[in-house]
């Protein structure tokens, strides 16, 4: 609320918000979907039609998290309700020691005895402050609270306690799971840290110092079970679930509904309006529902979308209009169609035109779109073919995933809860270990390692009245190579580079950093070199002090090897996107050009064609110059 804004889940880091470090809620909001769990299967069928890396495959495959196994109840003692749990591995049945409902649970509030009401009240005030993605990555802090209540194990009536802890989510399975300690790691932890018995079912192989998630143990402890080898055992299991009516096989879904709602002013609006709470959508002759012009924009109440505070366009004859907006994936999911008929007015592209072009035959990306961007346009291009709009169901053929240019970037660390900052080398003293929040700092005032304190006060007005332990006198920076992103402050502007180096510099320089596929650090001392070779390359055309040096002469045999050589190897290098090596076999060709003190225009002009695709400013300019 201080902020009155909506924050996106890595905004927030140990329930205060990035910027300024508010205390942060987490609210139910009503949100439009995207129904992709519908196409789960379809998804994961169509990667067999696709040339994607077998990584990429994979990513995708574990995001779906396809998983089968049996949905189970197990009823809780002195209640009429059940716990309805999802399991992949039923064989263990007779392991579990205690079951874990997500706090925000339907059941918690019903099932929690007096005695343990304040501590669950508290417990779930904890988790409402916390984003989804640190109840998910945080594996060393283990939280969890008993609600007191017990459940039944249908099978040996022995009594089950149940907790509450944040690393079970509500939207996943049933949002309650059964933990079996001795093998399952998490479960493992967590009945360790509580101090709650482990019973083994798995003999030799649980060793009682770590989980141990094998099928290959035979059963002990297990009543039916017992002396079945686990894989064997689960198929046995779910029969007995299903006989005794207390459960069904199931297949489960990790991937879940995308959020399709947005709390801003810009994006698509949704062409909805809500009567009596029914959402009508608007008529076809009624659209584009267009954005209205504002002179300024701020937060709606109650965490609403800026819309919500312009009552002449939120408010119709007809009811209400929707107030949140589209996110940026509404359009960038289908955008490619739009390329092969851009000039239609009535539809985004005309059958015909898209049964011309097809698919997009090659896509570039990074592997950060893996889950995102390339599962939406999938699911999105298997909806217009559903609708009978275009008459391919996959977007791209073949894909190939670029590295990312990583940036150094640098860090200060604001003890928790206070605007203060101890430098670097000392974040690990006993007073501020575990006390502290690493904070990306803009690169640009940090000299080295050593930050300009100055320049970080002005940077943003939450910093101006910080406090700054030092060392030596110095803040001391961290420093870590990761991804260079605006949101990271480690970005380096290549319009300073163009500027000093030409466009055709930085960009061979990007290229010769190392293989496409491959993730590599930016170093802006290397651009030099190649910067030096688009001179050497100029001077077998024109030199400084003579002027023009290319001629009509015959070249030689020796000059006619090093030209055909290098159309090979350059035409096999593009072919495999090798394009490091392309650079390198460029700077070759130029040197021994050089050395043979070869000027020949019927040799330079099709160096020229050669490393137009890497160079196309200079080789456009030689080329106006050959005449």
């Amino acid at each position: 609320e201080a902020l009155e804004r909506v924050q996106a889940n890595d905004k927030v880091i140990s329930a205060v918000s990035e910027r300024g470090g508010h205390p942060v809620e987490k609210k139910k909001m009503r949100q439009w979907y995207l129904r992709i769990t519908e196409f789960a299967d379809r998804l994961l069928e169509g990667l067999d039609k696709i040339e994607f890396s077998d990584a990429m495959k994979e990513m995708q495959k574990n995001w779906i998290g396809k998983s089968q196994g049996a949905e189970m109840t197990f009823q809780i003692k002195d209640h009429e309700a059940g716990v309805k749990v999802y399991t992949t591995r039923p064989d263990t049945i007779f392991g579990v020691d205690f079951l874990v409902l997500a706090p925000e649970h339907a059941l918690v509030e019903q099932i929690t005895c007096k005695e343990q009401s304040e501590a669950v009240n508290n417990y779930l005030a904890y988790v409402k402050s916390r984003s989804e993605r640190e109840r998910l990555s945080e594996v060393k802090q283990i939280t969890g609270c008993f609600t007191g209540a017990y459940a039944v194990n249908p099978f040996d009536g022995k009594l089950i306690p149940i907790w509450i802890a944040e690393y079970v989510l509500a939207g996943y399975g049933t949002g309650a799971i059964m933990a079996v300690p001795c093998g399952d790691q998490r479960d493992y932890s967590f009945a360790k840290h509580f101090n709650i018995p482990i019973t083994n079912i798995i003999g030799d192989h649980y060793n009682g110092e770590e989980a141990n998630p094998t099928k290959e143990a035979v059963l002990e402890n297990s009543g039916f079970l017992n002396g079945l080898l686990m894989k064997d055992a689960i198929g046995v299991a779910n029969k007995k679930i299903e006989e005794m009516g207390i459960g069904k096989p199931q297949v489960n879904y990790r991937m879940r509904d995308a959020g399709f709602s947005r709390q801003r002013y810009w994006g698509e609006p949704f062409p909805i309006i809500w009567s009596d709470g029914i959402a009508i959508p608007l008529d076809a002759k009624e659209l584009p529902l267009e954005l209205p012009h504002v002179e300024k924009y701020g937060p709606g109440p109650d965490g609403e979308g800026p819309l919500a505070n312009l009552p002449d366009w939120m408010n119709t004859p007809q009811g209400k209009r929707e107030t949140s907006t589209m996110p940026g994936y509404a359009g960038s999911s289908w955008y490619f169609l739009r390329y092969m008929d851009p000039h239609n007015k009535e539809a985004f592209c005309d059958k015909k035109a898209s049964d011309y072009w097809n698919q997009v035959d090659l896509y570039i990306g990074g592997t950060e779109h893996a889950v995102g961007h390339l599962l939406y346009s999938r699911m999105w291009t298997k909806i217009l073919f559903d609708l009978g709009y275009i008459n391919h169901d996959e977007p791209f053929k073949k894909l190939v995933n670029q590295g990312m240019i990583q940036g150094s970037s640098r860090f200060a660390y604001r003890v928790k809860g206070a605007n203060k900052f101890i430098s670097s080398g000392l974040r690990n003293n006993d007073e501020y270990k575990d006390a502290v929040d690493a904070i990306h700092v803009d690169v640009n005032f940090v000299d080295g390692v050593e930050m300009d304190i100055d320049a970080f006060k002005k940077w943003k007005p939450d910093y101006a009245a910080a406090e700054f332990i030092l060392e030596d006198g110095k803040y001391i920076c961290g420093v870590e190579v990761e991804k260079m992103s605006k949101s990271k402050y480690n970005t380096v502007n290549p319009d300073v580079l163009v500027d000093k180096y030409g466009a055709d510099t930085f960009r061979m320089y990007e290229m010769f950093l190392g293989p496409v596929e491959m993730s590599k650090p930016w170093d802006t001392k290397g651009i030099e070199g190649v910067h030096r070779f688009l001179r050497k390359l100029w001077r077998l055309f024109y030199d400084d002090l003579k002027g023009k040096v290319w001629n009509d002469e015959k070249p030689t045999d020796a000059e006619f090897k090093i030209l055909h050589r290098t159309i090979k190897k350059i035409e096999e290098d593009t072919e495999r996107f090798s394009f490091n090596t392309a650079v390198s076999t460029f700077m070759i060709c130029v040197n021994e050009l050089a050395d043979n003190k070869c000027n020949k225009k019927e040799v330079l002009e099709k160096v020229l064609i050669l490393i137009t695709p890497y160079a196309p400013h200079i080789a456009a300019e030689l080329w106006s110059l050959l005449g």
